[in-house]
Order: structure tokens, then sequence, then C-alpha cells
């Protein structure tokens, strides 16, 4: 089983479909990974031909599923576009990654409330 399998199986879908694993830090009580989204733009603005990539977010940090005793975060980094043609700046949304109103992941939360 490769290494991206295996993160699959841990991480949300939206982590692994949206974002690439860019670094790693494990201490005794915590686990963080840092994540940027990947370069994939809707298929309108793809067929426009006007928006690049211009860059990222300030990075979202997000806490997931204990994972063997250590408290997991997430540090999200979203891509900013930039449309040429209009000047406008813009990123993709994710509804769900996180929790409306907290830093819990949607399925952390699901769990902390049964």
């Amino acid at each position: 089983m490769k290494q991206w399998e295996v993160l699959k199986t841990v991480f949300p879908e939206v982590i692994t479909d949206n974002f690439e694993f860019v670094d790693y830090k494990e201490t005794d009580t915590t686990l963080e990974y840092w994540l940027d989204e990947r370069e994939y733009m809707s298929r309108e603005d793809y067929k426009a031909g006007c928006v690049r990539p211009y860059g990222f977010t300030d990075s979202k940090t997000v806490q997931d599923f204990p994972i063997r005793g250590h408290a997991v975060y997430l540090h999200v980094r979203r891509r900013k576009w930039i449309d040429r043609s209009t000047g406008e700046i813009f990123s993709y949304t994710y509804d769900n990654l996180s929790e409306d109103g907290s830093k819990l992941s949607p399925e952390f939360v699901a769990f902390l409330k049964e």
C-alpha cells in the first residue's frame, strides 16, 4: 500500500482530494500537518483561460480526530486565484473543512456529539 493510500484512510476525503501535504511535525502530545491546496481550478475558469494562481491565504488550523493519543492539527492554506480579465482575487470554498462556529473537522464534531 502506498503512503498516499494510507493517508486517505486517516484524513477526511476533502483534505486528501484537494490538498497536498507539505510538512509534518510530531511532538509528545501533538501531530501537526501543513497542507496547501492543489492547483486545480474549476472547469469554467480553466475554459475562460484568464484565471491564474496568485499565492495562498493565511493558514487556517483545524483540529481533527486524535491519532494514537496525539492531538491532530491540520494547518490548511487555500490557494488564491486572480482573474486577469477583471482583476478579482478569489479562493474556492470547501464547505466541509471545519464545522460552523468551530475549528474542528465535521467528522470529529459528530463523534464528540455522540
